[in-house]
């Protein structure tokens, strides 16, 4: 494993030096992470280290566990297919709730979301791209009131789903496309189409599984 330099932020480093360990196979699925080792290997003190191991658990990408050292996810095709098939229920469910009340102030911030999405790609920021793609299905559930609801379509675009979507590197190649079904997405609330919304979501889902199945 590579040592840090001092350009970037420890912390920052850190979390792109482990995260591209995992993505190229050089930390195996399950492996340990013991801090001390880890952060003598590349240089770092344990507090950015462990900064950065909490945000790789919020990509799904390591799992933390009380008294025991983190380890490298795992996680299967079968199991993230599971998962899709929840979201798609979760986010249509909510599209049918929410496409009739939500305000001009969520469509703004949806349309402003989408045009700095098709930034990010243009700049070939998939990482901002992907927080960007996590926002703009969490803004559809903004006006919401079941936040247990909320916290499930959270859940499903983070964690095992996310993990999965950066460990296929399918994002280079299918970012525009899914900026296209987010339009699609966002002009079928505008005009307050219930159907038409469920309809572009179900597309955007089902084209999300082909992407990463292919």
């Amino acid at each position: 494993m590579k040592k840090i330099h001092k350009k970037m932020s420890i912390t920052e480093q850190t979390y792109d030096l482990l995260r591209q360990s995992i993505v190229s196979g050089e930390l195996s699925p399950d492996q340990e992470l013991r801090e001390e080792k880890i952060a003598k290997q590349i240089g770092v003190s344990r507090t950015p280290l462990r900064d950065a191991l909490r945000r790789l658990s919020m990509d799904g990408l390591v799992v933390l566990r009380n008294g025991k050292p983190a380890k490298v996810a795992t996680f299967t095709m079968e199991s993230s297919l599971h998962l899709m098939e929840i979201r798609t229920l979760l986010e249509t469910h909510n599209l049918r709730t929410v496409t009739p009340i939500l305000s001009k102030e969520i469509i703004e911030q949806l349309r402003n979301n989408v045009s700095n999405q098709r930034k990010a790609v243009a700049k070939e920021d998939y990482e901002t791209f992907f927080e960007l793609d996590r926002d703009f299905h969490l803004l559809l559930t903004k006006v919401n009131r079941n936040k247990k609801l909320q916290d499930l379509i959270l859940q499903m675009n983070s964690g095992d789903y996310r993990a999965f979507i950066i460990l296929s590197n399918t994002l280079p190649k299918s970012a525009d496309a899914a900026c296209d079904e987010h339009e699609s997405i966002l002009e079928a609330v505008q005009d307050g189409g219930v159907e038409r919304a469920v309809e572009a979501m179900n597309i955007h889902m089902d084209n999300i599984v082909k992407r990463i199945t292919q």
